[in-house]
């Protein structure tokens, strides 16, 4: 049966600890390809199914695929990642994270601890509980034994691909390199790309009302240097606190909506800071120099440059505030010491991180040049040794490029820092096929017939999602804000949007019910990952391809 497959493979699945960001991560690259070598079709079609290196991966992981060949060019890509989250918050349960049957029995031992939802759901004994059981291999399960399944049909209208991906909870490097894949297998066998499937799991407000989610949600990540002017503390006016800016700068962008925006009744939830660090190695009485940090900006449908340009006035007018603050204080601290009035020398100055290199460029020409690409290697080196992560590598390197800068006045450097993840909407499509238009409908129609369950529809799916890899908006402009303001764009961290635009497909994410991903009480909703999700998903395949 149908759900004794899944379940098989899901605790076959679970059981490789496949931590995002670690060398154990390949464990579930290797159950995948055994999955699908084991089975008839793909001993006789070896071609069929394997790995993709992901190029310069400091854990050599891979992208695993399959797929089943049938008539005609129509192709329907399924995708979910294989990569977990760490099991830190399982504490002495951390034994039995990746098995289940013994975590619900240990967790029975506790359930006074839990919360009343928690409590009731595991002793209906309707959830399954267990790191990756819902996020993200439940999903995973389901696609891989539907793709058996098409391999031992006769016939089967178009192609079905399953692609296993790692890193989706760090920086989506395996969805990246498989757009590199599905450009390849693309070209090789004249595919038509109708539709991305994703099953990542989904919330609910209501019991019976699930969510379908044609689309998913953008974020990228701002970055704010600051340099300031050093003094001691005991010269205060003589000196610029970057701290004091920053701070500034925050108040006026956390949970800001005006950077956030809607669509449809769908808003995007507004930015946070995730980095804010000044850089002194140790104690002294005198002020950093340097206040680095970055935010959060989650988009639904917003090109990185509206993003950059309000946040350049934003800090643009702090530094104005600041200024005129500072000369205030001062005035106040001159009539006290019986001194004349006088101003402040400092002046705002906001700038992108490539017109920083360009005024290096212009003081030391390609000395500069030459040392820049070198500290690069080096940086590289150091995050690829994972001594460095890219966000404090981003900070250093801005660091670095100032000291080709002969105007060391205080200032303001603005640029992003990867991943990068565009928006996508169906919603955005000028021509969309007329399936996809009408796919909820269609869905809609099938779950209230077969389960008398109401399913709702959204534009996008807010949990950040490898979905966001399914097709590309206006290219050039994201490409030509990248590599203005990304200082990493296309040395160490990379996006191929050519490929992007030409396997550019509609998506849809379509999972099973779950609850408190990434937590200890990680569950899904058994009926759903059995039943309801592998027939839904089987059904709009087979729609796409018919």
């Amino acid at each position: 049966m149908r759900k004794d497959i899944i379940k098989k493979i899901l605790y076959g699945y679970v059981q490789q600890k496949s931590i995002s960001d670690t060398d154990v991560e390949k464990t579930a690259e290797t159950f995948f390809v055994e999955f699908f070598a084991k089975q008839e079709y793909f001993k006789k079609n070896k071609e069929y199914y394997g790995t993709f290196p992901i190029e310069g991966d400091p854990h050599h992981r891979a992208v695993s695929w399959a797929m089943v060949r049938g008539e005609g060019e129509a192709c329907v890509v399924l995708i979910h990642h294989n990569d977990v989250v760490g099991v830190e918050d399982f504490k002495t349960l951390k034994p039995y994270a990746f098995s289940p049957d013994e975590l619900n029995k240990k967790l029975f031992e506790i359930k006074d601890s839990l919360s009343e939802e928690t409590r009731e759901d595991l002793e209906s004994g309707n959830y399954l509980f267990g790191r990756g059981v819902c996020d993200m291999k439940g999903g995973g399960s389901i696609q891989m034994a539907l793709l058996s399944e098409y391999a031992n049909l006769d016939t089967l209208k178009g192609n079905v691909i399953v692609l296993g991906l790692p890193d989706e909870e760090n920086l989506s490097a395996g969805m990246r390199a498989a757009v590199i894949l599905l450009n390849e297998l693309k070209e090789k066998y004249g595919f038509e790309y109708r539709l991305m499937i994703n099953s990542e799991p989904h919330q609910r407000k209501k019991k019976e009302e699930g969510v379908f989610s044609f689309g998913s949600i953008g974020k990228l990540m701002p970055y704010v240097s600051i340099r300031g002017h050093l003094a001691h503390v005991g010269k205060v006016f003589e000196g610029f606190n970057p701290t004091n800016l920053m701070a500034e700068i925050v108040r006026k962008t956390e949970i800001n909506m005006e950077f956030s925006d809607s669509v449809k009744g769908e808003a995007a939830p507004p930015p946070t800071w995730l980095y804010l660090r000044e850089n002194k190695q140790s104690y002294d009485v005198s002020m950093p120099l340097f206040m680095n940090g970055c935010l959060s900006v989650l988009t639904l449908n917003q090109m990185p440059g509206v993003i950059l340009e309000r946040l350049y006035k934003v800090c643009a007018n702090a530094f104005e505030k600041i200024i005129e603050e500072m000369n205030l204080q001062y005035e106040n601290f001159l009539k006290e010491t019986n001194q004349q009035k006088t101003y402040l020398p400092w002046k705002v100055k906001v700038v992108y991180f490539g017109e920083l290199c360009q005024e290096a460029e212009k003081n030391y020409g390609n000395q500069f040049i030459q040392d820049y690409h070198n500290f690069l290697e080096q940086l590289y080196k150091e995050i690829h040794d994972g001594k460095e992560s890219l966000i404090t590598a981003n900070f250093k390197l801005v660091e670095f490029v100032y000291n080709y800068i002969d105007d060391l006045s205080p200032r303001v450097v603005i640029g992003l820092v990867p991943p990068y993840y565009p928006n996508v909407a169906n919603l955005f499509y000028e021509n969309l096929d007329d399936k996809v238009l009408h796919l909820y409908d269609k869905l809609l129609d099938f779950t209230r017939e077969k389960y008398h369950q109401t399913y709702i529809e959204e534009f996008f799916y807010t949990g950040i999602s490898d979905l966001s890899y399914s097709c590309i908006y206006d290219r050039e402009k994201v490409e030509d804000s990248l590599e203005k303001a990304m200082p990493f764009w296309g040395k160490i961290y990379n996006l191929p949007l050519k490929e992007l635009q030409n396997i550019s497909m509609p998506c849809v994410n379509i999972g099973p019910w779950g609850k408190d991903f990434h937590k200890l009480t990680e569950r899904v909703y058994k009926e759903d990952l059995f039943e309801r999700t592998p027939e839904i998903l089987d059904h709009t395949i087979k729609f796409m391809l018919e």
